[in-house]
């Protein structure tokens, strides 16, 4: 059985205040037994955000890493840096991170590999958009760009990473795959791990990252491959972002 997985990505938003107001709700409401949630925040507040989820069940992340462990790369921060700062999970290829900043699939893999070495979970972002849906080309684009990194990687690296499908035309447009839509490539996704190895695709966890909100999650959750959603604009309000971890359980 697969643990439902709901990861909230903060982008370049929040505050150390708002950490603390996240921490307060998540004390005194808690989070389903049967739901891991974790936060994937901005690189400065995760040192403050180890020390204020210290004793509470909610993992984190970073928003992405570069694929040095060290050196003259002024700006960026390795993977054992976020380590360090308690993250647990790190994004990696983002749709924002491939458009905005040319993260093309090498640079992906090889930023998934940092990630494996220093012990941090890579949730690895695959998706098209909105002309590559249009052109039927959704599940090339997908699947490519998950091969590209699956197989690059050993057995049991591939069994150490999270993959979440997030439809880049439903990313912070309001517009939201519906769940059929969403199962079908998530489906697809399973179907491909297959190949790689049966018990793989039974187990790793597949998110839907586009535009869950506490209005359409419970739907999107019901589908029989999707284990949970990396969470956008609704993670940064603690009553909806807690709304879809409830949903989840």
């Amino acid at each position: 059985m697969r643990t439902p997985l709901i990861a909230g990505n903060w982008k370049m938003n929040g505050s150390l205040a708002l950490v603390d107001s996240f921490a307060r709700a998540f004390a005194e409401r808690g989070i389903p037994a049967t739901v891991e949630a974790a936060l994937m925040l901005p690189a400065p507040y995760l040192y403050a955000a180890r020390q204020a989820f210290a004793e509470l069940p909610v993992a984190l992340g970073g928003q992405t890493l570069y694929h040095q462990t060290s050196g003259a790369f002024t700006g960026e921060v390795s993977a054992s840096m976020l380590g360090d700062c308690g993250a647990r999970y790190v994004l990696v290829g983002h749709s924002e991170r491939r458009e905005l900043f040319g993260e093309d699939d090498a640079e992906v893999l090889a930023r998934v590999k940092a990630a494996l070495a220093a012990e941090l979970t890579p949730v690895l972002c695959v998706g098209e958009t909105l002309e590559e849906r249009d052109a039927g080309r959704t599940e090339a684009v997908v699947l490519g760009q998950l091969a590209a990194v699956f197989d690059a990687l050993a057995a049991d690296e591939r069994s150490r990473v999270v993959v979440a499908y997030e439809p880049v035309w439903a990313i912070g447009t309001g517009r939201t795959a519906t769940p059929e839509q969403a199962q079908q490539v998530h489906a697809a996704l399973r179907a491909h791990l297959a190949t790689y190895d049966p018990t793989l695709a039974e187990g790793l966890r597949l998110l839907y990252g586009g535009s869950m909100k506490a209005a359409n999650a419970a739907e999107l959750l019901a589908q029989p491959d999707i284990d949970g959603g990396l969470v956008g604009g609704a993670s940064l309000q603690v009553d909806d972002f807690l709304a879809i971890c409830q949903s989840a359980g």
